[in-house]
Order: structure tokens, then C-alpha cells, then sequence
């Protein structure tokens, strides 16, 4: 048996309109214009151009502002998704076959990476969302008030927003498939998407990262609050990255523990009710921190808005067009599953994440706003005579 093609990985790729045998184990490319989904080449453009935009923004930051977070945040993203995405793709090879088993499949896209297994647009997302969440925060002030812990909090609620539109869209779209016979890791499940996933990788990921990036760079976001002298240096950068990267995992294994004591197949109403209370609370803690956060007087000095101001908006703007594209298939759907054979997100879960999306854009439009202003009305008056 190829331990790179197992029947179930087999199985779920031909599902997708390919085959996994043969596949190169380093690259593939492929023409973008003759993939499965005319939708995917669209995701490609615009996650991979968020991640460098992302990139160009944080290294302004660095070399310009003296601010290693955003920089050293990007590349923790990439270190953590080298730590956690190849034990999903190949669970047997990590020893892992039994007891999680083979959980999804991605399709394949323009460029393809690890058998065909990890598409560039997956590396690119990490960093992409993380940014995207953190400048969003750092805007509306959360670490400045708050410090880390609270920030961190606010970042997993605007991963879980920005992040489900996206996740409740896919498996419809055949960017993705689930292994709907796991039922140990993909049960329960809000219609097609595991709630696990929900959870832990849509929030607590992310916080996580966000939360050990912040305080092993440094915040240096609030009054008083300094970077570290070495974590402006390139090595610092690096190795801070790699540390963050590693350890984000384990915020993962410690959130998913409640849940975890009920695994397996008799159990799921239980897992389901724990796991909506934990979604529960990243919404209660996260519109808490936003209500702050709109309450809150904005006189800290504005940061780099470039970034924070024009992405989210483009993002939740595609993705929206994206779901208009799929509702016509989606409302012709019967038992969760479409004509094309692919199965459903939910729409009202996903309507309710591009509201809350939307308002945070316009709380981080408005905070800068309120900065500004300030910043003029402050600004010495010019003498007439003299002008």
C-alpha cells in the first residue's frame, strides 16, 4: 500500500476529481485556468496576495517603525503550519492512524506542494489570517489597554468570523473534502464542517500564536511598553518565530481537553453541547472586548492603517461575492448534500460571522478615525499673520 495514497486518502481525492497515486512529492504546478472550480483560482489570488501584502506591511513595520510583532508573527504562522498540517495529511507516518485517522483532503490548486497534499494558498493563509486578525486588534487598542491575554481573546473572535465564512464555504466548493467516516475527529459537526475545527482551529490557533508571539517579541503597544532589543534583530526574529511556532499547538491540546474526555461515537450530543459552549464564549468574550474597544477613547498614537484598512474589507468582500456564487446550488440542495454531489455549509452561522466581520472592519475604520481627529484638533494652530 502507498503510505503516501492509503484507500481513504484515495478515495476522498476521487471525490474531488483526482488522484493522489503518483503524485510528486515535492512541487506540482498546474494551469490555473483548468481547475475543477473556477472559484479556486480566485481563493489562490486572494490569500496568497494577503499573505504578501501581509509580509510587505509587517517588514515596513520592522525596518521603519522598530516593531518586530507583525514580522515575527508572519513567519510563526508558516512555523506552526510546518508543526501541525503534515501530521493531518499523513497521520500513519507520525503514528497517528489510530487515533485520529485520515481527516480531510484538500483538491488541488495551481501549486501544489507534499504529494499534492498542501496547496500554496494553505501556507499562505496562515499568515494571511493572523495579520489580518492581529491588525484589526492592535487598531481598535485591545492590547493597549488590555495587554496580551485580553488581545489574544480578541484575536481568536476575529479569526472565528473571518475565518468560518471561509470554512463553511469550502467543502460546497470542492476546495476541500472532509472524511465524513471519521467519526472520532470530523463528529460532531455544524452541517459539513467539524465543530472541532470550529474551535480549535478557527480561534484557539490563532490566539495562541498571537498570544506567544506578543510576549516573546514584546508588545510594545501600550504606554510604557517596550520591544525587546533582540527581538528587533533578524536572529531574534527567527528564533522567536520558531518558538512561537512550536509551542502554538499546545494552547490546541489544552482547549480541546474538555471535549476530548467524551470522544467517541455515544457521545456526541455531549461533545456538541461542550464544544457550543466554548463557541459560545469566544463570541460573549470577543463582542465584550469589541464593545470596549468601540467605547473605549482612542488617544494612543495611530498605528500603520494601511494594512489593517484595506485587507479585511477585501477579503470578506470576495468571500461574500464567492458565497452569492454558490447560494443557487445551495438552496437546490437536499439533505445537506447539492446536485454536484458536495455537501453544505451553514448559511445562517456564516451570515452571522460576515456581520460580526463587517462590524469590526467599520469599529477599526472608526478607531484610526477618532485618531485622527484627535491628533489634528491637538496639532498647534498656525499664525494667520505669519501664513
Amino acid at each position: 500500500m502507498d503510505p503516501t495514497c492509503d484507500p481513504t486518502a484515495e478515495r476522498i481525492a476521487e471525490g474531488l476529481g483526482f488522484s493522489c497515486r503518483h503524485a510528486h512529492p515535492i512541487v506540482t504546478f498546474r494551469d490555473p485556468f483548468s481547475l475543477s472550480s473556477g472559484t479556486m483560482p480566485v481563493l489562490e489570488l486572494l490569500i496568497v496576495g494577503g499573505a504578501v501584502f501581509a509580509l510587505c506591511h509587517a517588514w515596513r513595520r520592522w525596518r521603519r517603525g522598530g516593531d518586530p510583532v507583525s514580522l515575527t508573527l508572519w513567519f510563526a504562522s508558516v512555523a506552526y503550519l510546518a508543526v501541525i498540517e503534515p501530521p493531518l495529511y499523513f497521520p500513519g507516518w507520525f503514528g497517528l492512524d489510530k487515533q485520529v485517522g485520515f481527516i480531510f483532503s484538500h483538491n488541488v490548486f495551481t501549486v501544489q506542494f507534499m504529494y499534492d497534499r498542501l496547496p500554496l494558498y494553505i501556507v499562505a493563509f496562515y499568515p494571511a489570517l493572523s495579520q489580518l486578525a492581529y491588525e484589526l486588534v492592535r487598531t481598535l487598542g485591545v492590547f493597549a489597554r488590555r495587554g496580551a491575554f485580553a488581545g489574544a481573546l480578541a484575536v481568536a473572535f476575529v479569526c472565528q468570523v473571518f475565518y468560518e465564512i471561509f470554512d463553511q464555504l469550502g467543502p460546497q466548493l470542492r476546495w476541500w473534502a472532509w472524511n465524513p467516516d471519521n467519526t472520532k475527529v470530523n463528529r460532531p459537526s455544524l452541517a459539513s464542517v467539524p465543530m472541532n475545527s470550529m474551535f480549535l482551529f478557527a480561534s484557539v490557533s490563532f490566539a495562541g500564536l498571537v498570544y506567544l508571539v506578543v510576549r516573546l517579541a514584546g508588545a510594545g503597544t501600550g504606554k510604557g511598553a517596550e520591544n525587546r532589543a533582540g527581538a528587533r534583530t533578524g536572529p531574534g526574529i527567527v528564533w522567536r518565530s520558531v518558538v512561537a511556532g512550536i509551542l502554538a499547538p499546545a494552547a490546541m491540546s489544552i482547549a480541546g481537553a474538555p471535549a476530548g474526555l467524551f470522544q467517541g461515537h455515544g457521545h456526541l450530543a455531549v461533545q456538541r453541547t461542550v464544544i457550543g459552549v466554548e463557541l459560545a464564549l469566544v463570541w460573549i468574550v470577543g463582542l465584550g472586548l469589541m464593545a470596549d474597544a468601540w467605547r473605549a477613547p482612542h488617544t494612543d498614537p495611530p498605528p500603520s492603517p494601511l494594512f489593517a484598512h484595506a485587507y479585511p474589507p477585501i477579503y470578506l468582500g470576495v468571500l461574500v461575492a464567492l458565497w452569492l456564487i454558490a447560494l443557487p446550488a445551495y438552496f437546490a440542495a437536499h439533505d445537506g448534500v447539492t446536485e454536484q454531489g458536495t455537501p453544505i455549509g451553514s448559511l445562517w452561522y456564516s451570515t452571522l460571522c460576515a456581520a460580526a466581520a463587517a462590524g469590526i472592519i467599520v469599529a477599526a475604520w472608526r478607531a484610526t478615525s477618532s485618531r485622527q481627529a484627535r491628533t489634528t484638533m491637538s496639532a498647534p494652530m498656525s499664525d494667520p499673520v505669519k501664513s
